[in-house]
């Protein structure tokens, strides 16, 4: 029997554009993808897709943290930091004390709290610090403050006063700069030699102006690994700014300012001077509270006499010895002394002869010789470009 061929069928090929699609594929996909960067963690890899990332999040201009002994509010802390934003080299950041701090030394704040509140300044962030200026220095470096690590430049000024000689080791305002020095940050402390009734408080701008070339070609130099390691600068503008005959690489000198103790009576309120400071409607209030209360405390002492008995001991016999306990009151000024045969380099005869004094100061308060000479080579060419840079065109 013959077998008859039985012939098969096959449906055409499926194409793909003939399959139905799920409803979150009929979306077209733009193009071009990106692919995620890859992410070598083999000890093979260079790290410079870390470092680009690293790079992306770090901020477009160098970071420069400021503070200031005479506090938050000091005139000499709002003209520097108005001199930096407009110059627009840097991110400004503000550390400064809540209140004037000039004569605190090295002092820090152990086992009590120190609080931190914001403060406006235009193009700046800024903290006011519940502590003395090498608190702020100190917090604001902890990374608990700010969002960076480590700033490229702490500067301490502009502090009203001079900082010269011995006095540094009572200085709030050079401790500041050696406290960032210690933590391995550059850093520079500026002062004005203020004068009663001759310096003002315009002239803290203008004192700013000058510093601002040094201050840029310092951070030119950081970001190049170039600037003076080991030491801060301590600058000292003369109490005429707009007088002054140029900068000056000076050597820190011996002069110590005479301190002058006066006997104060604790019965006599203070003065509504005493409380004025910058604002003046709550200095007022202050001061008539205080009067309220010294005149509330000398009625009640009406009848009592201003010695304190305690009970020592008791005697063999079972009387009771006392000892009288006297308690006075003193109050302590600095007294500018005159400064005769003095060297022409050292930091005094520079600022009294009307020069900006530029002092190097290692933290133990000096400067090896071998640092003397980068030093003056420094300070010469920083100069040199300010002055080729403010040169008109010709």
């Amino acid at each position: 029997m013959r077998a008859h061929p039985i012939p098969l069928h096959f449906p055409p090929p499926l194409r793909l554009e003939h399959l139905p699609l799920p409803p979150f594929l009929r979306t077209p996909l733009p193009l071009p993808l990106s692919l995620p960067t890859p992410v070598h963690l083999s000890g093979e890899t260079d790290g410079r897709e870390l470092r680009q990332t690293a790079a992306d999040d770090a901020p477009a201009k160098p970071v420069v943290l400021l503070t200031c002994a005479g506090g938050i509010q000091s005139p000499g802390l709002a003209a520097l930091v108005d001199a930096l934003v407009k110059g627009g080299r840097c991110d400004v950041h503000v550390c400064a004390p809540e209140s004037d701090k000039p004569v605190c030394g090295h002092s820090i704040t152990i086992r009590q709290t120190v609080s931190a509140t914001s403060v406006h300044f235009t193009g700046a962030k800024a903290f006011e610090i519940s502590g003395t200026p090498v608190d702020c220095i100190s917090l604001a470096l902890s990374g608990r403050l700010f969002s960076w690590s480590a700033p490229a430049l702490v500067i301490s000024g502009i502090n009203t006063g001079p900082n010269c000689g011995y006095e540094m080791f009572h200085s709030s305002a050079i401790a500041a700069a050696r406290e960032a020095l210690m933590c391995g940050v550059p850093s520079i402390a500026i002062s004005l030699n203020w004068k009663k009734d001759e310096t003002k408080d315009d002239d803290f701008k203008d004192a700013a102006g000058l510093c601002l070339p040094l201050i840029h070609a310092a951070l030119a130099d950081i970001e190049k690994g170039t600037f003076l390691k080991g030491c801060l600068l301590n600058v000292g503008v003369p109490s005429s700014p707009a007088a002054n005959k140029g900068f000056k690489l000076t050597k820190q000198s011996i002069y110590s300012p005479a301190q002058s103790w006066q006997a104060v009576s604790t019965s006599r309120p203070q003065p509504a001077a005493h409380f004025m400071g910058m604002h003046q409607s709550l200095g007022i209030q202050l001061a008539q509270l205080g009067k309220d209360a010294s005149a509330a405390g000398a009625a009640r002492r009406g009848s009592t006499q201003r010695k304190t008995v305690e009970v020592e001991s008791v005697a063999a016999a079972g009387k009771q010895q006392a000892r009288e306990v006297v308690k006075k009151s003193f109050r302590a000024e600095f007294i500018e002394k005159l400064h005769k045969d003095l060297d022409d380099d050292i930091d005094v005869r520079a600022l009294e002869n009307g020069f900006i004094s530029v002092t190097p100061l290692n933290v133990h308060g000096h400067v090896e010789p071998e640092l003397e000479a980068p030093a003056s080579d420094w300070l010469s060419a920083a100069v040199a470009v300010s002055e080729e840079k403010e040169a008109p065109a010709t």
